[in-house]
């Protein structure tokens, strides 16, 4: 199953993965970053599985594990960068020996550093292009984003980026850089709990691409955990606003979702991704990985094929909501 980037023309493969926990420990601020520890040589050979099974698009940051994450795919896909499109974000310090990333102190200095944190995100992917070059800063002011968005189109003159796009859950910020030639995409929530239909018809009037971050509600829709469970101390997931955001509200709708999520042999986490699928021709999920089994099971998904309508709107009419 394939999908286009967005106005791009780049083909991708519906579904993708997103390479935020293969960076392992880092901090952001003041708290952990990562997802934890991992295993490289897993990663790696986890990515390779994805590409074996189909999967081409991959998504990371300089952020993620304070540029781990970019230099193991660059690792994975030294030799078949061809068979690969490659996302990355930018906008944040990135202290890659300390594992530290930080907002900038200005609005100004993002928009310095902006070819500056390009050319170190091309050394650590070792590539000399970026498909997707996402800024990463969800809640950037809208008036020097205009600045931010006219920098990228230069990159794209240059032959350093093909494309770019916002990583935000902000429809008014997204139309900013959507009037822009070379934006093809928007990154933001979606999964069967978070539904984004002012995002989603964003992204089909100016035919985006959205690529989907927690379409598996950062593992709340996987079946894996329960209220109960107790992250370690230097995964995101123990933090207040991923409990409040995902675990909490995901959790205590899961159980009347599970049987239209697992009809036609599909995993919980194969039925959620389904519906993320389903839910536009627009979306391209990007879930999470650590292992070769989790990307197996995740492939597998456009294999078993899209929801139909009636089972959209089954799932809509459990969970209250009307038809957007």
């Amino acid at each position: 199953m394939k999908r286009t980037l967005g106005r791009s023309g780049i083909e991708v493969s519906a579904l993708g993965l997103g390479c935020w926990a293969i960076g392992g420990p880092w901090q952001f601020q003041d708290g952990p970053g990562g997802w934890g520890e991992v295993d490289d040589a897993e990663s790696i050979r986890a990515i390779h599985a994805g590409l074996a099974h189909g999967v081409n698009f991959f998504d990371t940051a300089a952020n993620y594990g304070a540029g781990h994450s970019e230099r193991i795919l660059g690792q994975a896909l030294a030799g078949r960068r061809q068979d690969a499109v490659i996302a990355t974000k930018f906008g944040f310090v990135v202290d890659e020996a300390g594992k530290q990333v930080k907002r900038f102190a200005k609005d100004d200095d993002v928009i310095i550093d902006i070819r500056l944190a390009c050319e170190a995100s091309l050394q650590r992917l070792g590539t000399d292009y970026i498909d997707l070059y996402q800024f990463h800063v969800w809640d950037y002011p809208a008036e020097p984003a205009v600045e931010v968005r006219e920098v990228l189109e230069a990159l794209v003159s240059e032959g350093k980026i093909r494309s770019y796009g916002w990583s935000t859950d902000s429809v008014e910020l997204a139309q900013v850089f959507a009037e822009g030639e070379h934006c093809t995409a928007v990154q933001h929530d979606l999964n069967v709990v978070m539904d984004a239909a002012e995002m989603l018809a964003l992204c089909e009037k100016y035919d985006l691409a959205s690529v989907n971050r927690s379409p598996l509600a950062r593992g709340a829709l996987t079946g894996k955990y329960g209220k109960d469970t107790v992250f370690a101390n230097n995964d995101v997931r123990r933090d207040v606003w991923s409990i409040e955001h995902f675990f909490t509200p995901t959790l205590d709708k899961l159980e009347m979702l599970h049987t239209i999520l697992t009809s036609g042999g599909r995993t919980l986490t194969q039925g959620a991704l389904a519906w993320v699928l389903s839910r536009s021709p627009k979306t391209i999920p990007i879930p999470g990985f650590r292992a070769v089994k989790q990307v197996e099971e995740n492939a597998k998904t456009l294999e078993l094929g899209l929801f139909t309508e009636e089972q959209m709107a089954q799932i809509d009419s459990l969970l209250g909501r009307g038809k957007s």
